[in-house]
Protein backbone atom coordinates (compact mmCIF):
# COMPACT_ATOMS: atom_id res chain seq x y z
CA UNK A 1 0.00 0.00 0.00
CA UNK A 2 1.50 3.09 -1.22
CA UNK A 3 1.14 6.56 1.28
CA UNK A 4 -1.36 8.48 0.45
CA UNK A 5 -3.37 5.40 0.07
CA UNK A 6 -2.73 4.59 4.02
CA UNK A 7 -3.11 7.93 4.71
CA UNK A 8 -6.38 8.51 2.93
CA UNK A 9 -7.42 4.93 4.81
CA UNK A 10 -6.35 5.88 8.36
CA UNK A 11 -8.26 9.20 8.16
CA UNK A 12 -11.46 7.74 7.00
CA UNK A 13 -11.06 5.03 9.98
CA UNK A 14 -10.45 8.26 12.42
CA UNK A 15 -13.32 9.57 11.28
CA UNK A 16 -15.54 6.28 11.03
CA UNK A 17 -14.50 6.27 14.83
CA UNK A 18 -14.88 9.03 15.50
CA UNK A 19 -18.51 8.95 14.76
CA UNK A 20 -19.69 5.87 16.32
CA UNK A 21 -20.27 7.33 19.48
CA UNK A 22 -22.43 10.62 18.79
CA UNK A 23 -24.31 8.01 16.16
CA UNK A 24 -25.10 4.92 18.79
CA UNK A 25 -25.45 7.66 21.79
CA UNK A 26 -26.23 11.26 21.12
CA UNK A 27 -27.05 11.87 24.81
CA UNK A 28 -23.59 10.66 26.15
CA UNK A 29 -21.81 12.47 23.68
CA UNK A 30 -23.28 15.56 24.45
CA UNK A 31 -22.55 14.98 28.28
CA UNK A 32 -19.27 14.25 27.28
CA UNK A 33 -18.20 17.24 24.94
CA UNK A 34 -19.89 19.11 28.14
CA UNK A 35 -17.48 18.04 30.13
CA UNK A 36 -14.72 18.25 28.17
CA UNK A 37 -15.29 22.25 27.30
CA UNK A 38 -15.05 22.67 31.44
CA UNK A 39 -11.32 21.30 31.33
CA UNK A 40 -8.91 23.81 31.18
CA UNK A 41 -6.42 24.67 28.09
CA UNK A 42 -3.07 23.21 29.62
CA UNK A 43 -4.97 19.74 30.39
CA UNK A 44 -6.80 19.67 26.62
CA UNK A 45 -3.62 19.82 25.70
CA UNK A 46 -2.45 17.69 28.21
CA UNK A 47 -4.81 14.55 26.74
CA UNK A 48 -3.83 15.79 23.08
CA UNK A 49 -0.52 14.43 23.23
CA UNK A 50 -1.13 11.89 25.08
CA UNK A 51 -3.28 11.08 21.89
CA UNK A 52 -0.33 12.12 19.68
CA UNK A 53 2.63 9.80 22.06
CA UNK A 54 0.09 7.05 21.55
CA UNK A 55 -0.73 7.41 17.95
CA UNK A 56 3.23 7.82 17.54
CA UNK A 57 3.66 4.41 19.80
CA UNK A 58 1.16 1.90 17.34
CA UNK A 59 2.83 4.00 14.43
CA UNK A 60 6.80 2.60 15.87
CA UNK A 61 5.01 -0.88 17.20
CA UNK A 62 2.97 -1.65 13.47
Amino acid sequence: MEWGQAFWTATALVLILEGLLPFFSPASWRKAMAQIAQLRDGQIRFFGLLAILAGLAILLVF
